[in-house]
């Protein structure tokens, strides 16, 4: 009984590890990884970051021997720069530690956290209108989380998704930030195919699904174009592939139609450690990850900067850096040229996570064929946390 599993973003390597008996794993491109694979020159394709809440995750770390990997560059609250007037501070994540007045985020009243807690009951809305009582607060806190963690302008996100996030970094430890010490490819990827491989698994890229042949509400087989994948008595399937590509394949299921962008900016520029990650309010810049090698800069929701040229991006990217530099005495030199810089844009990077959003498909699309991704998350925003809570839950679907 062998389970084909067509995708090896984060959603189908976590099947993978999670199926019974023998597994093998197709993926159209020469990498896997997904949207958080490694670039041909190590980088990231974009800058990743988990939180102590995202639990699966996590869990799914510790299982392939990468958790230590994955370090917290700012214990003492995130480094925040706001370009508007120059201030920087350290915000606290968890409410928690809003307890320290010098930690809470612009504009935390108690109305303002009362009606962000609101946003937590029952219907779902747009954050933002919801919030446009509290513009300080929306601006300094709930929209940099709310892009960050749903990837849509707080003026059309969903507020129930937004609930989800909120209840999970309520508690000790949830809201601590972890990145990748030396990449997503060193620190997850390869870790987690090292475990396929240790299992048995098998990997085949450059293997592009084009068709599904179905029988009698079963997948009879797969078809790859050069080779045809007959489905035994016993075989079973998952698709772990972004929605596009589902529907492609199944043109009758209901999937997401509207996404939005990420753009990564990559800055070839070494300095001596250590790992630091930073926030920007007003600016192009939203996240700066700074690793000895490089400097990866994320803007989420990017509908307009994704239109740009990376020769017009990069300066005001780096500008900004150099001022975060300053302003929390970052090591090295940062000289006011800017060094090489490549752009990554993810056009379709999530779903956008709308109030009123239809539920995702059934898991099990056939008898023998789960689905996986996550966008098939109900609850929480598109994640590596829910592309991994995704595969799970399909491996446990096909028994």
């Amino acid at each position: 009984m062998t389970t084909h599993v067509i995708g090896a973003g984060m959603a189908g390597l976590a099947a993978a590890l999670a199926v019974h008996g023998p597994v093998v794993v197709h993926e159209a491109a020469m990498v896997a990884g997904g949207r958080a694979r490694a670039l041909p020159d190590g980088t990231d394709n974009g800058t990743h970051a988990l939180l102590g809440a995202n639990r699966m995750a996590l869990d799914f770390l510790r299982g392939i021997g990468a958790l230590d990997e994955w370090v917290e560059p700012e214990p003492d609250g995130l480094p925040v720069l706001d370009m508007a007037d120059g201030r920087a501070r350290r915000v606290a994540l968890s409410p928690l530690g809003w307890l320290r007045a010098a930690k809470r985020p612009d504009g935390l009243t108690a109305r303002g956290l009362a009606a962000l807690m609101r946003l937590a009951g029952p219907g779902d809305r747009a954050v933002g209108p919801a919030l446009a009582a509290h513009p300080t607060f929306l601006r300094g806190f709930v929209e940099p989380l709310v892009i960050a963690a749903l990837n849509t302008p707080v003026q059309e996100a969903s507020s129930r998704r937004l609930a989800a996030v909120l209840r999970r970094v309520g508690t000790p430890g949830a809201a601590r930030l972890l990145v990748a010490r030396r990449g997503l490819g060193p620190d997850l990827v390869e870790p987690a195919l090292a475990a396929i491989r240790a299992r048995g698994g098998m990997m085949h890229h450059n293997a592009r699904l084009r068709a599904l042949r179905i029988e009698h509400h079963r997948l009879a087989a797969l078809d790859f174009g050069d080779e045809v994948v007959v489905m035994g008595q016993g075989d079973r399937a998952i698709l772990a592939l972004p929605p596009w590509e589902v529907a492609r394949l199944l043109p009758r299921l209901r999937v997401p139609t509207e996404h939005a962008p990420i753009l990564n900016l990559h800055f070839g520029h070494a300095t001596p450690g250590p790992v630091r990650f930073l926030g920007v309010l007003g600016g192009l810049c939203q996240w700066v990850l700074v690793r000895p090698g490089a400097i990866a800069v994320t803007v989420s929701a990017a509908d307009a900067e994704a239109r740009e040229a990376a020769a017009d991006l990069a300066p005001r990217a780096w500008s900004e850096i150099r001022q975060l530099a300053r302003a929390f005495a970052l090591a090295g030199d940062w000289p006011e040229e800017p060094p090489p810089c490549r752009a990554v844009k993810e056009r379709r990077a999530t779903p956008r996570h709308r109030p009123g959003d239809p539920p995702p498909p059934p898991i099990l699309a056939l008898r023998n064929l789960a689905l996986a991704g996550d966008w098939m998350e109900p609850v929480l925003p598109a994640t590596i946390d829910a592309a991994i809570r995704s595969g799970r839950r399909a491996a446990k679907a096909l028994g």
